[in-house]
């Protein structure tokens, strides 16, 4: 067994496609990668607060608030793509109606539970809470809302949750979790994509491996992986 072990902080959104390239980057390596993944906030605090880090994988902003702080290495970002926010219901129920605000509003009011993630912590949990406040719906569904520490445990819970139960958190997210389906984004007047991006730890105990780690995760090779797993780019982006 291994004693190199390379320490990941990582965004939820982003869990899918590390897990699918886990067992590739430790046959390569012969590296154990130790991942932890979260609300973006969370993450945050881990770093901060001295917790083992090779690598962290956050929404771009953060990135750049962490390099110039210090904590993570100054060299360039590197973005994994852009992932948007959506709704979802439980595998083989009918999809509601979210193509316009009143849509949305309507079949929010109609579901028997709300699952989303931390509205402190979470990026989607933050924006969804902020949806339905502009909604004016927020007091009518809070004996209804469900909220979770990130997005994959709120979706987990959906998936077990009672008939006509409604969730809200970053595509990717949905799209990893088994027993949902996924109804679409957010309709435009409220959608949100962020930018996730990964960069090497300041105090990084393994910087080539987590610097290995890092194209794996950004670089081309990886690029038809993202697309499939929700992350999105721009026509011209080039990886």
């Amino acid at each position: 067994m291994t004693d190199v072990v390379v320490n990941l902080l990582c965004a939820g959104a982003a869990q899918g496609l590390v897990k699918s390239l886990q067992a590739r980057f430790e046959g390569e390596t012969g590296a154990a990668l130790q991942a932890r993944f979260g609300a973006v906030g969370v993450m945050k605090e881990a770093l901060l607060g001295g917790a083992a880090c090779d690598v962290m994988i956050v929404t771009d902003v953060m990135v750049v608030a962490l390099q110039a702080a210090g904590a993570l290495d100054a060299q360039p970002r590197a973005p994994l793509g852009r992932v948007r926010t959506g709704v979802a219901v439980r595998a083989g129920e009918p999809l509601p109606d979210i193509a316009s605000p009143q849509a949305l509003k309507a079949s929010l009011l109609a579901a028997s539970a709300v699952y989303f993630p931390d509205p402190q912590r979470a990026t989607a949990g933050i924006h969804f809470a902020a949806v339905l406040g502009q909604l004016g719906i927020q007091a009518e569904l809070a004996p209804r809302l469900r909220t979770f520490p990130n997005g994959a445990t709120s979706m987990r819970e959906l998936a077990a949750a009672a008939p006509g139960s409604i969730g809200c958190t970053q595509l990717t997210e949905i799209l990893y979790t088994p027993g949902i389906a996924l109804v679409g984004a957010l309709p435009a007047a409220f959608e949100l994509a962020t930018v996730y991006s990964a960069a090497v730890a300041a105090r990084a105990t393994h910087p080539a491996l987590a610097h290995r780690l890092v194209r794996m995760l950004a670089g081309p090779d990886s690029r038809a992986l993202r697309a499939g797993s929700g992350f999105e780019f721009d026509s011209t982006e080039e990886t």
